[in-house]
């Protein structure tokens, strides 16, 4: 499978999350960029998580049905279910629409921005959890790609 580049101007894949992008902060997304994405490319899918929390895996981001065309995203996404571009965003563990930042409860946790092309538009609405869309993703992955980055709290 073809492998996307994911990479962020607040932060490089190993290195610590700005507190900025984080609970502790102004809790808004960071701005990503992707290149690579295969010929057929229908919607790009986004999923940020944590497989660090005690409890497990916690999704901090879901986003579907982004255009291919779009290469990038802003810091500061919006928290709407329907962004300008069209895409959707779906509910995180923290019961909510859009980005919700790293407040791990203790030590260092790693959180991995994952980007996924799909060779078609998904048929969901908005506010589907990472399960829904990654049930829905099955056998229409292209390529994929991620940018890990940590948080921990002073």
């Amino acid at each position: 499978m073809k492998e996307i580049k994911v990479n962020s101007s607040a932060f490089r894949d190993g290195e610590m999350i700005p507190a900025k992008y984080t609970a502790d902060g102004q809790d808004i997304s960071p701005p990503l960029e992707w290149t690579d994405l295969p010929q057929g490319t229908a919607s790009i899918a986004v999923i940020n998580d944590d497989p660090d929390a005690p409890m497990g895996t916690w999704v901090h981001w879901v986003l579907y049905n982004l255009p291919p065309e779009v290469k990038s995203l802003p810091e500061n996404m919006p928290p709407k279910e329907r962004l300008s571009s069209g895409a959707l965003q779906g509910t995180t563990d923290f019961g909510r629409i859009g980005y919700g930042g790293p407040a791990p409860p203790r030590g260092v946790h790693r959180y991995y921005f994952k980007v996924y092309a799909l060779d078609c538009m998904l048929d969901l609405p908005a506010g589907e959890t990472k399960d829904q869309l990654e049930r829905a993703m099955k056998g229409h992955i292209l390529a994929q790609g991620q940018l890990m980055g940590k948080y921990a709290r002073r």
